[in-house]
Order: C-alpha cells, then structure tokens, then sequence
C-alpha cells in the first residue's frame, strides 16, 4: 500500500507549527508548536490525535530550527509516528511568497531553494524562516519527497490589470513590483468549500472571500479562480488588520519622512506593527475592542467602524468586479468568531441582496454553514479556514502525480 501521511511544515523565524496528516481520510494524527526558537524559554507543545496520548509539553533552550526539528521529531516516534515511518509520503511546507514563478505545488530542488532565496527581498520576514524549515527537513529526510505550497499561488491567476501598479513598467519589472496577494491556501479552501456549502461546483460560483484574523485580506473569486485580491506586494495593503494599516496614501511615508523625520525602517514599523487596530485604540484583539465598545469607549468604537468601513469598501469593490456573487464568506479568527463584525459589514447591503440572519449569525460553531435567510439573494457563509488540510492536501495530490 502506498504511504498517506503527509507532515505539514509552518517555520516563522521563531516557531515551528505542524501538524500531520493520513490523506487517506484527511484525518490529523498530531498537532504541535514549537515556539521562541533560540531563547532559552523555548517551548514545545505536542499533541497526539491518536491512539489516547495525553497532551505533552516542553521548556528550555531550542536553539535554532535544526534543533526544533529534530525535537519534532522525537515528539512524533514516541507516539509511533515518526519521521522514519514508511507510511510518511511527504513534507509539506507553507511558503509564503513564491512570486510569479510559482503558480502551483512544486517538489523542493536545489534550483527551487535558489528561487524561493532570490524572493526574500520581498518578503523579508517570511521567505527565510521558510527556508531554514525546508533546508533542515531535506536534511533529516532527504530521501523523502519535500513540497513547497506557496501563499500566492492562488493569486496568480488574477489578470494583469488587477496584478500591476499604475508605475513605470520597466522599473516594475526590474524590481518585480507587483500585487501578489497572501492567505492563499486559505482563499483557495474557503471558496472551493463556499461552493460545496451551496451544493454547486467551484466553477460555477463567484464568491467573495474575507480572510479576516489578525493579518486580514479578501479575494474576488470567479468559477475557482482568483481575480482580485487586497494584499499586494507584501501583506501590508487592503483591509484594516490587528497591527497593520491596509491602504495608505503613499504621500504619506513621504511626509512621516520629510516633515517627521522618521527613518525608513520606522516608518516600515510604524505601518506593520504599530497602526491597524492596535494603531487606533491600543487594542488589536476584536473581542477585548467589542467588550471597551459595550462599555461606552468611544476609542474602540472608532477603530471599530474603520474597520467596518474599509471592510465594507472591498466586499462593494469586488462585487463590481465579479458582476454576479453567489456568496460572501467570513473565515479565520476574526471572521470565524465575530458576529458583530459579521453583521456590521453586511448592514446597509440589502440593494445588493446581502442579509444576515440574527438567530443564525449568533450560533458558535466549527461546521461550515450559512447565516444568511433564505431569501437572500447572495449567501452570507461562515467558513472555518483549514489551512494544513489544504497544503497536505495539495502535496499528496502533487506526490502522488509524481
């Protein structure tokens, strides 16, 4: 019988997350994180799926990610399930940006890794901590097929007319300044599933994705593909998000600079991790921000309806651009658990057949399922996201074409 594992890979430049997989069922086996790699309050935590294992978790110095690795590792054989099993068929890795090269899945080569390196500037923070994760993986197991499934795979079916920038086309292309778009892994599950919630085939739905967690971005997608989404040439453009400011006018790094006097590195921090939410009210979690709102913050309620108002903006703007939208649908943190945020961005959209049921909106669930009346026109969807699935599932798929 051929193996059906497939061990899912998520390096940032500190953590590891992973999870595994048996693709015969799309069952999980184990789940884990490794965090503050290279401090000496490094910790592990792990979790088996099966067999009745109790949760287990370890502190102290991890190193670097060969180590974290390597402790994965151990973690995973002392549930019999380690990286030596013959019924492993791969390592998936998250990749977060793969530029225009990279459209689909793509078996790791020495020629691969070189790309992936030469897309670090960027996407600084993200492409190296992929990298170290590959790098390392290839060495415990280089006999073992390793996929890299990248973030902005998805979106390189949009057109050319929603990819580029109104800049001078030669300086474009030489610094490869373009919209890439993020979340992809999570656009591609959450619409293909929108599609199944409606009893209909991807090819024959237009949706509207609203990746909303703390990094934020929605997608137009029309019959499966992508034609339009919010990030651009990094995660900092579109929506309202936990700590980053979504759309600016460019003048204004212009101005921070000349009138300011702000350095180009605190400006770059300024937009990514001081602005957003946080930026706006101190707060970059929606439910601390929703209990302030209850208690009369007149703060919390501003950052709140800016959010709702750019929210709100993009669901209009990618109507127009789909033309006829059969859903909408709310994924990861945010999108999942908010219900006022759920109905706020719907509220005023009935001439556009949008509507939220209260009763159904106000029920916590893990299932996919609609909110929306049965009247409405256009589908309001609640879709947890499954990120880990779709990279396993994109890598045995891949593996198994090879």
């Amino acid at each position: 019988m051929s193996p059906t594992r497939v061990l899912v890979l998520n390096s940032g430049s500190s953590s590891v997350k992973y999870q595994l997989l048996d693709m015969a069922d799309s069952s999980r086996l184990a789940v884990g994180l490794v965090e503050r790699i290279g401090e000496e309050t490094s910790r592990l935590k792990h979790t088996p799926l099966t067999g009745g294992g109790a949760e287990r978790e370890r502190t102290g110095p991890i190193a670097d990610h060969e180590a974290a690795l390597k402790a994965v590792a151990q973690e995973l054989a002392a549930d019999g399930l380690g990286l030596d099993s013959p019924e492993l068929a791969a390592i998936g890795h998250r990749v977060v940006h793969g530029g225009k090269h990279f459209t689909e899945p793509t078996v790791v080569d020495d020629a691969v890794l070189a790309e992936i390196e030469r897309l670090i500037p960027v996407a600084p923070l993200h492409n190296p901590a992929n990298l170290t994760g590959i790098r390392t993986a290839r060495a415990l197991r280089p006999d073992l097929p390793q996929v890299a499934v990248f973030d902005t795979a998805f979106h390189t079916t949009m057109p050319e007319a929603a990819a580029r920038y109104a800049i001078d086309v030669e300086t474009a292309d030489q610094h490869r300044v373009r919209r890439y778009g993020f979340h992809g892994t999570s656009h591609a599950y959450v619409s293909r599933t929108t599609a199944e919630l409606l009893g209909k085939a991807p090819e024959d739905v237009n949706v509207i994705v609203l990746h909303l967690g703390n990094g934020a971005s929605a997608s137009a997608v029309r019959g499966g593909r992508c034609v339009d989404t919010s990030m651009g040439l990094t995660p900092l453009e579109g929506l309202v998000m936990g700590t980053r400011s979504g759309d600016l006018d460019p003048a204004v790094i212009f101005h921070l600079a000349r009138v300011g006097g702000l350095s180009i590195d605190e400006i770059d921090t300024l937009l990514n991790k001081k602005s957003g939410l946080v930026g706006l009210c101190g707060d970059n979690d929606m439910r601390e921000i929703r209990r302030r709102i209850d208690e009369g913050d007149e703060q919390a309620r501003l950052a709140f309806d800016i959010y709702i108002h750019r929210l709100k903006k993009y669901i209009g703007a990618y109507y127009a651009v789909l033309g006829r939208v059969d859903a909408i649908a709310f994924t990861a943190g945010v999108g999942e658990n908010a219900a006022p945020v759920r109905a706020a961005a719907v509220a005023g959209l009935e001439e556009l057949g949008l509507a939220v049921d209260g009763e159904l909106n106000a029920v916590r669930s893990d299932e996919p399922r609609l909110i929306s009346p049965e009247y409405a026109r256009v589908k309001v969807a609640v879709v947890p996201t499954d990120e880990e699935l779709e990279i396993a599932a994109q890598t045995y798929a891949l593996v198994g074409r090879h």
